[in-house]
């Protein structure tokens, strides 16, 4: 798929930055960044109700990325896995 080859081409997060920017309304940027947040507040062991509350999610789409998280190939969940150790050193 060329959305991929494109994404495997960038050099840094300056570049995806000014891509996504490009291709995405604020929103959808918005919504993308929100649904990483609360994919690692599960990841965290955070309950539904509390990531609801603090980040106005719907239990929808908060089920939705639960259900990735648990029943994917793995991918989201090793990502954010890397991202979380990164932050941490």
């Amino acid at each position: 798929m060329e959305l991929y080859e494109v994404l495997n081409g960038l050099k840094n997060e300056e570049e995806y930055k000014i891509l996504f920017e490009d291709i995405c309304t604020p929103q959808e940027i918005a919504n993308m960044n929100q649904r990483i947040e609360c994919a690692i507040m599960l990841q965290h062991g955070e309950t539904y109700t509390s990531i609801i509350e603090k980040t106005g999610i719907s239990s929808a789409t908060l089920s939705r990325i639960s259900k990735c998280l648990q029943h994917s190939n793995g991918g989201f969940s090793d990502l954010l896995r890397r991202y979380d150790e990164q932050r941490q050193k």
